[in-house]
Parts: C-alpha cells; structure tokens; sequence
C-alpha cells in the first residue's frame, strides 16, 4: 500500500537524517528534496482515495507512485546497510546493488522522484484538487470506546424454534444445521444459543468449535479433548484416526452440545462426524454453513434451518443500535435511516460495517450535520445496489467503509488479513506489530505510542471493522477478531498493491500463487518447514510471520540460516512456532528489524543482538530456565518492549548507558534489579523471575523498583527452591512502587495473613494470585480490618484455600472475580453481593464453590434485579440445580 510505505519512509528518512548524518553528509540536499516530494505523493495519495476506482489517470497515477516509493525504500534501506558496513557487505547485499546500479545513489532514485512528483502537480490541478498539503493532515481523534455486550439483535422465532428442538430428546445424536449466506449472522445466531440460559441448564458439557475452511481433524478433536483432560504428549502424538475414538469415549460419558460453526464441506462433516457417539439421543450438534448441501447432509433425514434475512423492523432496530449506540432516534434522522437499513437488504452484516461508518459521523451535538452526513452515505449506498451478486455487493459496502477510514487507519485494518481465518488476535501483539511496520503516528511526545496504537484499535472496534473478544481488567482490548468477510476483503484489498500475501504450497511444495518479488509482507499458516527448505527468496519483504498450530520439531542450524537469508530488509519477523537450535549469524545483518518473535534452546542471548540498531520488540522464549542476556540492552535507544519466559539476567551498565523507550521489561533475575531505576526509568511493566527471598532485604534488589516513578504493572514468580530459600514475607508497603496498579504473584507460597500488606497499596486495581502464591486453608479477613479500597479483579489459581471469609466493605470496588482450580474451596463471601460495582463471578474446576457461586448470584439479583447485569461463568458446567421444594 503505497500510503503506508509513503508515511514510513518519511520516518525512516527523518531517522536518516537524525542519527545517520555522518553516512549521507553527501546527500543530505538531495535527501530533503526527496522529503518533500514525497509529503507531495502522501496528500495526493489521501485526496483521491476514493477516486482510484473511477479514475483511470489516477488510478494509473497512484500505481506509478505506489511502485517508485517500494523502489525508493529499498535503495534507501540498503544504502543505509552498505554504508553502514562498508567493505563487509554480503553477497546477498552486492548482488542487490548490482541489480539496482541504475539507482544505487540518491541522486539518482530523487530524479525519477521528481519527475514523477511534477506530473501529479500537473493531474491534481486537472483534477481540482487543493495543492495545500499542510491542510490535508488528518490528526488522530480520540475514538469512541468500544462498546462492550451488544445485544443480539432479531431472528427471535429462528431462535425459540432451535432452542425448542435442541431440548428436545431424539431417536439417536440430533444435528441441526442452520445455513445461510455469508453476513446473514449464523455465528452470532449460534453464540446467542449456546450461551442462553435453557442451553446452558440443559447440556452440562458444551463445546464451541470454529471449523472454518482450513482444518486439521486432529486439531479440532484435539480442541474437544480439552474439555475434558489434559493435553499430554502421548496424546498430541496420536492420528487422527486414535483421537476419535478416545473422543467418542470421552462424550458418551453425558449429554453434551457441540457447535461446529462454519462447516465448508460435506467431506469436511464426514471427517469431523465419525468422533461422534451417533446413538446418543441425549446430545446434539448445531452446525452452521454457508453451503445449504452441507446442511442436508449433516441433518439427515431431519430437516435443517435456512436462516432468513432480516425483516424491515429487525433491520431498522440493528441499524438504530449501530449507528446510534441507542434505539431512539431524532426525527430527523428517521426517513434517511430507515432508507439506508432498507437498502442494506436483510443482511446484518452489511448493517452493522455501514452503521459503523455512521456511528463515527454522528455529530450528537448538531442532528443537522449527522442529516448531511447519513444522506451522502445514503448515495453511496443506493448506488450499489445494481449490483446483482451478493457477494460483490457486500465487498462494495466494505469498500465503502474502507474507504471512509482515516489514511492512517488503512494500513492497520488491512494488515488483519495476515492473521489466520477466525485467529483470537493479542491486541497488545498486534499494536506491537504495528509500530514495528510504522503505522503508529505519534503526533504528541507525551502520548506513547502503545497508547496511540490502542486508540487505533478502538476506532476500528468502533467502526464494525473488529470486534472485541476479551477486555483486559483496566478495560482496554485483550484480544479482538475480524469476520471472515472481512479478512478476505483485506487479502483481496492488500493484494492489488502488493500489501501482503499469504504463503500457500502444493503437493510440490512449491508457492501457489507465486509470491511476487514487490510483495511487502508474508503469513505462512502451515507447512512452514517445507517451505524453509524450498530456499525461497523475498528479499523485498518488510514482515514475515508464522502462525503454524501445529508443534513443530526443532529447527536445524541449516534450517535457520535458509529461512533468514531469504529476507534481509525485515521489519517484523515473528516465527515463535519454529523452535531454533542456533541463531544464524546473518540475523545480526537486519539492522532494520523492529519487531523480533523467537522460541530458542539457548540460554544465553548473544551480545551481537546490538548490532540490530532499529529494536522495538524483542520476545525471546526459550526451552532454559535461565537466559543469560550478553545483548546490551541498556544501548538500544529504540527498545520499547523486552519478554522472555526465562529468568533473564542483564548485563550491567556502563555510565551513560540508558534505555530510556523501554516500557515493557520480563521476566528477568533478581539480581537484574539492582539499578534498575536508573537504566530504565519510564518503565512501566516489570516482571521478576528467580529467588524472590532476596526482595525482602533493607536496601536490596527491590529498592530500585521502589524508585520507578511510572511503573504501574508488576509480576512477581517464585522459581521453586528449597524449603530454606522459601519467600517468607512480602516486601514491606514502602518498598513497592507508588504508582502500582497492578500486581501479580506467582508460586510465592505465602500464608494468607500475610496478604495484610497488599492491602495498603491504596492504587491496587488489579490482584492476579497464581500457582500457589497463598497457601493454607482459610483466609479471613475481619470486619475491623480495611480491605482493598481500589482493587476492581481478582484472581485466584491453584491454591489449597477451602474457606474464605470477608464482607463487601472490604472490596467496595470490586468488579470481576476469576477463581481456577481451587479444588478444595467451598466458600466464598456472600457478602461480595452487596458489592453494586461486582458484574462477573467466572469458576473454573471449582466444583465445591459452585453453591456458594449460585448463592452470590441469586442474592445479587435479589437484591438489585436483573438490571445488575451480574455473570455467573461456571466450568466444566454443573448439573442443574435442585428445584425448591413446595
């Protein structure tokens, strides 16, 4: 895309001139004259977005830039590498500057630049486009959050009919199939049934499946197993073949709902089927498809469901939730709202992207404004409604929303499609991943750019374009997805400009289609190692990603060296699923690299990881307990964002050395705290992994975390050790940070009186208790006795805790309360229901706290209704609840 490229080599020619003026004291006319053309081509590109299609010039015109822009960030980035080591350049870099002697200096690339820059002068006055580029800078809006628990809205006889046959008993396993096509909303249709009540008291055992077109029979029967024990080696290792049978073993023991949403093909039913008990008339399957023979096939001899589209009253009360946030809607806005359902034709989906493009032009403040905007939209709508293919409609209204994000948002929406088919999508990986590629603006120093990156993805939260999956306990995104219709209106979007591609093989194992040599940034799903002995070469990628489901071996030294020779312009190179043996040398050459993934053997991380001058993200994990870090971590002043899995210990600092980016720092030694304050002082996550006995001593390690002004996360692991380096006692109240917010304890082993100091930390927002962090039977807090006044999530895993005592003046604020395998609980406060601000009771394998869970949540709506909007999360799912008595 060329807008992207466009925005990122402005940057990376502002770094140029920054920090490597030394390299281009030569050039330095022509690298400004280069800026300037090219902040030319940037307002171009943004004032004719939606002229591209209709336009051939322009359209000719915007592929003329978009290739000279990839050709400039190319001469640019190697001209960096071959001044940089001068004399001691690869083959692979001589070869390159053959190829490119044409362009191999500046002075050259600027010409083609300028020549090309006077011709979009001469279109853009022909096209009465403004020349004012300063104007034409779109400032980053703080986007509207994103709003969570939508309800679901219509299909409510298509919803009491499948309820009604799935608690129905049948002669043999029932299979509904509810079918339909792409948009119409079976997916949400199916997750409003599976999570209903009635469902929920039915089948004790309910699994969700998201099949899609993609799929291995081992990997889903793997997903159901899941369910039911735990997953150990001897049982990755078995076929397919093996895992049905131990499947069907397993789901005969009860009734059980299973969905299998998205079922392509009759073939791909036949090999999910034979896992299945087929005569147990207690448990049934509902299955969606886009594919109405797949339906037949798999309900037979009962019928299935074809799913409807929506009714005008149904269309126009989605459209109002959409575009409004609320049912009420000004008068005004009524006859051009009801127009714009109407023409969206029953398909949710098509209501719900176009209702996001609204929902950013609404003005609540002037109806008159949001009247104009929803009649140009209400234009652009009607005119694709000649379109007679459905499908093709449905990209326009894509395209149309597309085309109404801000340049900035683009480049971030299409990258999306790199993510696997219904991939659940780290938010804070994907921010990470963004500004390793550029995307991010930092229009203000004091906003970081994680931050910034986080208000992107609620924009496109905001606008339909994601949704939300799990929030974090301070209500930003934990994980997000994007509809399949969407995601493949990214891969066909992105793949007209060379955006990104995915890898795909055949039998030969040779790439299908054949990765273009301009293509900027690659996903490889499966296959990965076939691939890497293929020796293919991309040497023009800026992203490689791996996201490979199943294990694989270890990665030979030979292995390794191919699958990095054959990139060497990188930015983001994430390939976590391969595990190296060796790190080849030739890593240290991608000075470009912003963004790193890696799973080693090793344990020690080699001090040539310097060399790789751009760093924002390094993630290291390791097979070791222990990480010995050689790197001077401490002399990457790009390093924003460092995690390893090991106990990492740093290497120490040399006066002046300061690592003032880096935010994020985990899980390092005990040891490694020593100074910390002062070699990372904006940091504001820290994880600590080791002998934490050795945080409790006066002036010891722990001081320097003290003195972090801006850390507000802490994550705290206890390495087990013997009984006589066990942690007594935590760190006294004054020896945490005064800004922390958020605390994790893992395998501390601490009684729980001793938990009294936690509650002085009067900012505390989020408690996470792991692993045996408290052990012993009881806690109990007394009345007298303050609690925890900021503290909003709880959770507590693993521990022997039986009896927990407390009343909801100790929690005031609490809000979500997550316990895991507490296998000997049996009570929890009752009183926490008197708690208003308390939403969210999630149990897993907590099957003595279940009563006392039920107790909660019946108390909760008695005292405050069904408006308290109070969840109850209980698994594996009990069976019902005894009725009263009469």
């Amino acid at each position: 895309m060329a807008d992207a490229a466009t925005e990122f080599l402005l940057n990376n020619l502002k770094e140029l001139v920054l920090y490597e003026a030394h390299l281009i004291n030569d050039t330095l006319g022509n690298v400004e004259k280069l800026k300037s053309d090219l902040l030319h081509f940037q307002a171009f590109l943004k004032d004719t977005v939606k002229m591209r299609k209709s336009n051939e010039r322009i359209k000719l015109m915007r592929k003329e830039i978009h290739d000279v822009v990839y050709d400039v960030e190319d001469i640019i980035d190697a001209y960096m590498v071959k001044h940089r080591d001068a004399g001691k350049s690869s083959r692979f870099f001589k070869k390159f500057l053959t190829t490119h002697q044409s362009l191999l200096n500046l002075h050259s690339i600027g010409q083609k630049v300028e020549a090309i820059s006077g011709r979009v002068t001469q279109l853009r006055q022909e096209v009465k486009l403004t020349t004012d580029d300063d104007d034409k800078k779109e400032i980053p809006s703080e986007p509207r959050p994103p709003r969570k628990d939508k309800n679901v809205v219509g299909f409510q006889d298509v919803t009491d009919r499948l309820i009604h046959r799935l608690t129905q008993e049948a002669d043999g396993l029932d299979v509904i199939s509810l079918t339909g096509m792409f948009g119409l909303g079976k997916t949400t249709l199916a997750w409003k049934i599976y999570n209903d009540p009635e469902i929920i008291l039915k089948f004790p055992t309910r699994i969700w499946l998201t099949v899609s077109a993609k799929f291995t029979e081992k990997d889903i029967f793997l997903r159901i197993l899941g369910h039911f024990t735990t997953l150990d080696a001897d049982m990755r290792a078995k076929d397919g073949e093996e895992l049905a049978e131990v499947v069907s073993k397993y789901l005969q023991m009860g009734s059980f709902l299973i969905v299998m949403d998205d079922v392509w093909s009759i073939d791909a039913w036949d090999k999910l089927k034979k896992a299945l008990p087929l005569q147990e008339n207690k448990s049934k399957v509902l299955l969606t498809s886009r594919e109405e023979p797949v339906g037949k096939a798999a309900s037979k001899p009962r019928p299935f469901e074809p799913l409807r589209a929506f009714e005008p009253d149904e269309s126009w009360e989605l459209f109002r939730l959409e575009a409004l946030g609320k049912l009420e809607c000004p008068p005004k806005l009524v006859k051009v709202g009801k127009k714009i359902a109407e023409d969206c034709n029953g398909l949710p989906l098509a209501i719900v992207v176009i209702g996001g493009i609204l929902y950013e032009l609404s003005d609540s403040n002037n109806v008159d404004t949001t009247k104009r905007n929803w009649v140009k939209v209400s234009e652009d709508v009607n005119s694709y409604l000649s379109e007679k293919d459905p499908q093709k409609r449905m990209t326009k209204f894509i395209s149309l929303s597309y085309e109404s994000l801000p340049h900035y948002l683009r480049p971030c929406f299409l990258y999306l499609g790199l993510f696997p088919e219904d991939y659940e999508i780290s938010a804070s990986k994907l921010i990470r991943m963004w500004i390793g590629e550029g995307f991010i603006q930092q229009n203000d120093a004091r906003t970081p750019l994680e931050e910034v990156g986080q208000n992107y993805l609620k924009d496109l939260i905001s606008r339909n374009l994601v949704k939300t999956l799990k929030f974090r306990a301070d209500g930003n995104v934990k994980t997000c997805q994007i509809h399949d219709t969407l995601r493949d209106f990214c891969r066909m979007e992105a793949a007209t400009e060379n955006f990104l591609q995915e890898i795909r093989l055949n039998e030969q194992g040779e790439c299908v289609p054949t990765i273009s040599e301009w293509c900027r940034r690659l996903s490889i799903h499966s296959d990965c190692k076939r691939y890497i002995s293929s020796k293919s070469s991309t040497p023009r990628a800026r992203s490689f990603v791996c996201f490979s489901k199943e294990p694989c071996d270890e990665l030979s030294g030979k292995d390794s060296t191919n699958l990095i020779k054959a990139f060497k312009f990188l930015r983001v190179f994430d390939i976590q699923p391969l595990i190296l043996k060796d790190i080849d040398t030739d890593l240290y050459t991608l000075i470009h690299m912003r963004y790193i993934a890696l799973s080693i053997t090793l344990s020690m991380l080699s001090p040539d990881f310097n060399k790789i001058c751009n760093m924002q993200t390094l993630i290291v994990n390791t097979t070791s307990l222990t990480l010995n870090v050689k790197a001077n971590i401490w002399r990457m002043r790009h390093l924003r964002y460092f995690k390893t899995n090991a106990s990492a210990t740093l290497p120490s600092a040399k006066s002046g050395d300061c690592a003032n980016e880096l935010q994020t720092l985990g899980l390092i030694s005990v040891e490694s705290c020593k100074g910390l304050h002062e070699r990372a002082p904006n940091l504001k996550k820290l994880g600590i992994r080791g002998k934490l006995a050795l945080l409790s001593e006066e002036k010891g390690p722990f001081d320097s975390v003290r003195k972090m002004r801006y850390l507000g996360k802490l994550k705290l692991v206890n390495d087990k050790a013997q009984e006589t380096e066990r942690l007594n006692c935590l760190p006294k109240v004054d020896q945490f940070p005064s800004g922390l917010t958020s605390l994790t304890l893992c395998w501390t082993s601490l009684k729980w009186e001793e938990i009294s100091i936690l509650r002085s930390l009067q900012k505390l927002e989020v408690l996470k208790l792991k692993y045996q962090a408290f052990i012993g039977n009881s806690w109990e807090l007394e009345d007298a006795i303050g609690g925890f006044p900021s503290l909003q999530f709880l959770h507590i895993e693993q521990t022997d805790l039986a009896f927990w005592q407390a009343k909801s003046h100790h929690y005031p604020k609490l809000r979500s309360l997550v316990l895991k395998h507490c296998d000997k609980l049996r009570e929890i406060p009752v009183d926490l229901a008197n708690v208003q601000s308390f939403k969210m009771l999630d149990l897993t394998t907590c099957t003595g706290a279940v009563d006392a869970a039920r107790n909660i949540a019946a108390e909760k709506e008695n005292k405050f209704g069904k408006a308290s909007e109070f969840k109850l999360s209980i698994f594996p799912p009990p069976p019902p609840a005894p009725a009263p008595a009469k």
